[in-house]
């Protein structure tokens, strides 16, 4: 394990400016052009800005909300609260006006950071219910000319009253800095509330250094590399992509314009290092696999054979078999017909390093990336682990498992297959809820709450999470998750919730990819008109039931789905059917759709 130096992240920052001040730190477009900031930048935005929150009363212990999707101003705010001793946390930019209330509310903020008016309004909406908010910092003040001048303020504002505070006081930033503790709580993350209301998770300088340090060894992150950040900063994965693995080792930070537009974001940009969840692994597929078949008949004749050759490569590489030089002359072949192509078509032919995190995805999507040249890696974490625990290093990549533990990482099962860790990048607790900490941490062991097996070679492989484990009336333990994963290897089918539990046989809900079965449609003169109208269609149901069948086909019998509904409605964060990252809430489906449920197994 790398030897923890016991700053707090401020110092860090420092150190990382004093040594590499006038290279770029980060690029994000502004109208259509990329705007560099150096490392000098980054620290004076943040040093004013501290300062400036300080001059609104902002005191060592507070804490400051952020709603904002991924931008500057979230990396200068984050760190600024740091600096002068405060927490910092992030809300989903998605999320309704009741959970950002909740979040704002639980966490005691006394400053809210708002990216616009929309951010801005959610919070005006419950204010009389914030009574700690003091003030709101807006970044972008178009269309908040009438709002109240009393309680918000701009970003510039901030600054240029942080710019007053240094000549009077030249020495309070580095005093502020200096007063931090490595063991101080500096940010707290909420967990997406699968299960119930976020609990906000505290997480110190050490626990962050820890993680940082050991997931810059696993992945040998160099001071080359650049990272692209699009998914939401809240989240602790992305924290540490494009926050403080680039305070350590140095590395450049590019903005996407929106996670809608990651695509080609990815295009343009060609990042060395790409951490993706599922989803984004799902919808390159799907992207491919559809355009695909839209081709010309050569085309589709190249691809198919293409693909024949990368995955016979791919599969005897990650089977550690030696390559034959015509398997090897045949691949190279192929990528100068196809694979180069596909790659700068999903904008990853520079990537280096892919990580598939946040959730399980099927190794089918790993093993067709493989396919065409992109060694993607899966990896596990938690935000009660500050991030990263596992993942595959170098060469050693086993499909289907996590990999092996960072170097800062101990663990072992517990007697029902429970995994447990333990290191110094374990959380120091949950907000205001001691309970739950103390069902969590157990002798210093952070319960996971995931079903867990270790392989001969000592990778690890998460069977499915605890709670969620099926038992059928037969008495059969089955994991929802693993044929959920196959079922979205479909391009049609965007999400799956498989049922079960105590019943005769596997059931499932599905929802339909609106594109990719709306194309499929049209390129059949089949008329619909809105989402329930396409997925109330037979042939559609017979489509989807092919997908299910080619599902059903790598599993046991006694895990096959036999029956399926598809919804008639896309499943939203906004209705708590999904949380911010876009999991299940499996509770909420049971209950809003129990009536389907109770039809599928009315027999």
């Amino acid at each position: 394990m790398a030897e923890l130096t016991n700053r707090t992240m401020p110092e860090v920052f420092l150190d990382r400016v004093a040594q590499c001040g006038n290279e770029i730190a980060l690029r994000e477009k502004d109208f259509g052009i990329w705007q560099s900031v150096t490392w000098n930048r980054y620290l004076e935005h943040v040093k004013y800005f501290a300062m400036g929150l300080a001059n609104l009363g902002f005191k060592r212990g507070d804490h400051l909300a952020i709603i904002s999707e991924n931008c500057r101003e979230w990396l200068y705010a984050d760190l600024a609260c740091m600096c002068i001793g405060g927490v910092s946390l992030g809300v989903y930019p998605t999320s309704p006006y009741p959970e950002v209330k909740y979040v704002v509310h639980h966490s005691d903020s006394t400053i809210v950071m708002c990216e616009d008016q929309e951010q801005t309004d959610k919070i005006l909406e419950v204010i009389d219910e914030l009574p700690l908010v003091k003030k709101i910092i807006v970044k972008d003040m178009k269309g908040l000319r009438n709002y109240p001048k009393d309680i918000i303020i701009s970003f510039k504002e901030v600054e240029n009253s942080g710019k007053k505070l240094e000549k009077k006081q030249p020495y309070f930033f580095l005093e502020e800095i200096k007063k931090g503790n490595p063991e101080d709580v500096c940010i707290m993350i909420y967990t997406s509330g699968t299960t119930g209301p976020p609990k906000g998770a505290m997480v110190s300088h050490k626990n962050i250094e820890a993680t940082t340090l050991a997931s810059a060894e696993a992945m040998e992150v160099t001071k080359e590399d650049t990272v692209v950040s699009y998914l939401p900063l809240c989240h602790v994965a992305e924290q540490i992509f494009s926050l403080y693995l680039p305070l350590f080792i140095g590395n450049t930070v590019n903005f996407a314009e929106s996670i809608a537009t990651i695509q080609s974001d990815l295009r343009e940009i060609a990042p060395t290092m790409f951490l993706g969840v599922p989803r984004i692994w799902e919808k390159l597929h799907s992207s491919i696999t559809i355009n695909i078949q839209d081709a010309s008949w050569s085309k589709r004749w190249i691809y198919k054979n293409c693909m024949k050759i990368g995955y016979k490569k791919a599969n005897m590489r990650l089977n550690s078999k030696k390559i034959n030089f015509g398997l090897k002359l045949s691949w190279w072949a192929g990528y100068w017909l196809m694979f180069r192509a596909l790659q700068n078509y999903i904008g990853l032919r520079k990537a280096r390093m892919c990580l598939s995190a946040a959730a399980k995805v099927s190794p089918e999507e790993l093993l067709f990336l493989h396919a065409i040249g992109i060694g993607i890696k899966e990896g596990y974490g938690m935000t009660e682990c500050t991030g990263l625990s596992f993942i595959h290093m170098g060469n050693d990549i086993k499909l289907g498992t996590v990999g092996k533990p960072i170097s800062c990482i101990e663990y072992k099962l517990a007697d029902d297959g429970e995994l447990m860790k333990k290191g110094p990048s374990v959380f120091v607790g949950y907000y205001k809820n001691p309970e739950a900490t103390k069902k969590t941490i157990i002798n210093g062991w952070l319960m996971t709450e995931d079903i867990a097996t270790i392989d001969d070679d000592g990778h690890v492989s998460i069977v499915d999470r605890k709670k969620d484990i099926l038992i059928t009336s037969g008495g059969k333990n089955i994991a929802p998750s693993l044929i959920e994963n196959e079922l979205k290897v479909s391009p049609y089918i965007k999400e799956a919730i498989v049922i079960g539990d105590g019943k005769k046989f596997i059931s499932a809900l599905i929802q339909i990819d609106f594109d990719n079965v709306g194309k499929w449609a049209t390129n059949r003169q089949l008329a619909y008109t809105t989402f329930k109208s396409l997925s109330s269609m037979s042939d559609i149901n017979e489509l989807i039931q092919e997908a299910v069948n080619a599902t059903n086909a790598k599993f046991a019998r006694v895990e096959n789905v036999r029956k399926f509904i598809l919804l008639t409605k896309e499943l939203d964060h906004d209705d708590d059917e999904m949380t911010a990252t876009m999991k299940v809430r499996r509770a909420t489906i049971y209950k809003k759709f129990a009536r389907e449920i109770e039809t599928i197994y009315d027999v």
